[in-house]
Parts: structure tokens; C-alpha cells; sequence
């Protein structure tokens, strides 16, 4: 059986989509790890599942590479809603293990509505209790985080300069503390104007990244709790600019660019589940 997939990136977030809401597609760990796999197999930074939801437009199925299966992934919603832009009319409603998610598709790009933050200990979750605005905690020049859970876990850091911590070292560290039972994602930010941020991220099961609509969130969110920025700022990574804007309250919203890189297909044999 040959499987239709599309390869996608937000700022070069990159994803491998395999739209199984008529045709099943079984999914496995094994199965999402080899289809990640950028020697041997199509290569990405997140395949994603779409299958059928009796709530929303579409269920939005994630995957790292090492296989597991995680909540969120925000650059990955924005590139499904333009995906099913013409099917919705322009906007989608995406059920995700992080919550329910629209996209809307609009002039400068694509805006997700994305789960509200969530800032108590036992919901990022943390090992044991703590402030989340200031956690007392530090693995070498990283210290005292806020954590956020966006949908998924985040910690950040705000440093003087993002691009000189050695964060494909502190990442996985700190990814796997014993702090973090279900692991977390790692923020390092700058503060570059009132309005605008600097962001790398360590994606929990994928590691450095280009992009990461989530991590992007979480930091906006962390440095508006600390009266940091306004309620609307530019977080730029490694791949560029996104857009968020917080009310403080529920409303989160993330926008940016998603484009299609080529479709092709694979044969299911080559990559058993």
C-alpha cells in the first residue's frame, strides 16, 4: 500500500503530514521514528497524524522523533490549517492531546488559537512545588525559570544573550531532570525591545530546532507574567519571526507562515509498524 504524505515546514519547523481521516494509517513509535529519520527515511522534525474527531474538523496526531507522541505543536497547527483551508473556509478547528485548537487563515498568514496557558506546578507538571514564576532552581548559568504549560511543558530562561548558551549540552540535561516527569521543553530567550524577543528551544524529543510555534508561546506568556513585554510581541528564531499576543487571561494567539516543501508517497512495507 503506498501512504500520500505532504512535507510542510513553519520557519523550518518541518513536518512529514500524512492525512489518514479516509485511508487508516496505523501509527507506531517504531513506525514514526524510521519515517523521521532523515537518513533513511523522509526526515523531519514532527510527523504528523490527521484522522477523523468527532468534535473538531480534524484530529491532529504528533509525533517526535524518537517516536513519542506528544501534545502540542503549534507551527505543525498552523501548517494544518492551511492545509484544510478550503475545506473549512478558513477556519479550522484541530483536536490535539493539548486541547482543541483553531487556525484561521488570514493576510499575514495563519493565527492558532492556542490552548490557555496553564501555570500551577501539578499542571506543567513539575516533581514537587514550587513558585513557576520564579522557580529556585538553576543547571549552571541557566537559572531560575518560569514554567509554563501551553498545551505542553516549557521552561524559560531569560539570558543577555540567547546564542551563547551551550544549549545542545544544557538541553537534554535539563529535558530529562528528574523535576520533569513527562520531560520538558527548554527556552533560552533575550529581550531585545519592549515588543520583540530572541528564542532558541530544545524541543523535548526532537532537540534543537529552527523553530517552535509552542516554545514561542510559552516565552511570550513568561516574559508578559513578568511585566517583561506588552500583552502583544515578536518572538524570532532561528528560522524567524512569530506573533503573540496574550490578554492575560485565556486568549493565546500565535501567527506566522506555513508552506508545503513537495508530496510524495511511501510504501507501508518499507516502514512496518
Amino acid at each position: 500500500m503506498l501512504v500520500p504524505f505532504r512535507k510542510m515546514h513553519g520557519l523550518g519547523n518541518d513536518f512529514v503530514v500524512i492525512d489518514a481521516r479516509a485511508q487508516r494509517v496505523a501509527m507506531t513509535a517504531r513506525r514514526a521514528s524510521a519515517l523521521a529519520d532523515r537518513m533513511t527515511g523522509i526526515g523531519c522534525d514532527q510527523l504528523i497524524v490527521l484522522e477523523p474527531s468527532d468534535r473538531a474538523h480534524v484530529r491532529m496526531r504528533i509525533f517526535n522523533p524518537d517516536g513519542g507522541e506528544v501534545e502540542a505543536c503549534g507551527n505543525a497547527s498552523r501548517a494544518v490549517g492551511l492545509i484544510l483551508a478550503d475545506e473549512t473556509g478558513g477556519e479550522t478547528r484541530i483536536d490535539t492531546l493539548g486541547g482543541l485548537l483553531v487556525a484561521r487563515t488570514g493576510e499575514h498568514g495563519i493565527s492558532v488559537a492556542m490552548a490557555a496557558p496553564r501555570f500551577d506546578w501539578q499542571a506543567i507538571p513539575l516533581a514537587y512545588a514550587m513558585d513557576t514564576l520564579a522557580m529556585p532552581v538553576a543547571w549552571e548559568e541557566l537559572a531560575d525559570p518560569v514554567a509554563v504549560n501551553v498545551g505542553n511543558p516549557h521552561v524559560v530562561f531569560f539570558v543577555p544573550d540567547a546564542h551563547a548558551v551551550d544549549l545542545a549540552r544544557l538541553g537534554p540535561l535539563i529535558e530529562h531532570d528528574p523535576l520533569f516527569p513527562e520531560r520538558v521543553n527548554v527556552n533560552v530567550a533575550t529581550l531585545t525591545a519592549p515588543d520583540a524577543i530572541t528564542l532558541r528551544v530544545w524541543e523535548r524529543g526532537a532537540g534543537l530546532t529552527r523553530a517552535c510555534g509552542t516554545g514561542a508561546c510559552a516565552t511570550a506568556v513568561a516574559a508578559m507574567r513578568r511585566r517583561l513585554t506588552g500583552r502583544t510581541v515578536t518572538v524570532t528564531l532561528p528560522g524567524g519571526p512569530l506573533t503573540i499576543a496574550w490578554d492575560g487571561q485565556d486568549s493565546l494567539m500565535m501567527t506566522g507562515p506555513a508552506a508545503t516543501s513537495f508530496t510524495g508517497s511511501f510504501a507501508a512495507d518499507d516502514f512496518p509498524a
